[in-house]
């Protein structure tokens, strides 16, 4: 089984993914595909974190094909003039295939996972979404953000989300018509939504 977790900033998306992961026995990927990325691809893991769920097309007016890669311990300083963010979606890509091959199960999110895998029939596509007021606060009790703060950051990261996946996946992020399940977590909570989640995936 694999899943993957669109998310709204604040929403809950990231523990909801790590608690289905826990409970169902799966692989959990999120920041720590960048590392997985960087580690098969060779490449400075600076390049994807500094471009996690951006986009931009290229640097410096370079092509998505044919340019040199700033590998680990070459010592190029200048790596974001010479890579593509189109090339490092390719490669981050590739390794949420393998690791999709390679795992038993896997729970992804973020990154367009459910439109990279979007050939396999066992995958079950989320979206997990909450009541502004819910966002505001958790943000707010873990960043330590003020509430305008937080409401702009909000907006930031969402805009930015939602950029990544519209440009890569062809498709509208948090729309329903992209996603097999769309949640609010504020309506059942962490825990309850969890519990709606496996009780669907399980019907699958």
């Amino acid at each position: 089984m694999i899943i993957t977790i669109g998310r709204q900033l604040g929403s809950g998306g990231l523990e909801i993914g790590r608690l289905l992961a826990e409970r169902l026995n799966l692989a959990f990927y999120d920041k720590e595909l960048l590392t997985e990325a960087a580690r098969h691809s060779g490449i400075c893991p600076e390049c994807f974190v500094a471009n996690d769920e951006q986009a931009k097309r290229s640097f410096g007016g370079v092509g998505i094909f044919g340019m040199r890669f700033p590998f680990v311990g070459d010592g190029n300083t200048s790596y974001n003039s010479m890579i593509s963010g189109d090339n490092l979606f390719l490669i981050q890509s590739e390794t949420i295939i393998k690791l999709a091959e390679n795992e038993h199960g896997a729970v992804f999110v973020g990154r367009c996972a459910d439109y990279v895998l979007r050939e396999r029939n066992d995958v079950v596509s989320i979206f997990i979404t909450a009541d502004e007021k819910d966002r505001v606060e958790r943000l707010c009790k873990r960043k330590g953000y003020k509430e305008l703060e937080a409401k702009d950051i909000m907006r930031k990261i969402d805009k930015q989300r939602s950029a990544y996946y519209d440009y890569y996946a062809s498709r509208e992020w948090g729309v329903a018509s992209s996603y097999d399940i769309c949640i609010n977590s504020s309506l059942l909570g962490i825990e309850g939504t969890v519990e709606a989640i496996i009780n669907i995936v399980n019907k699958k």
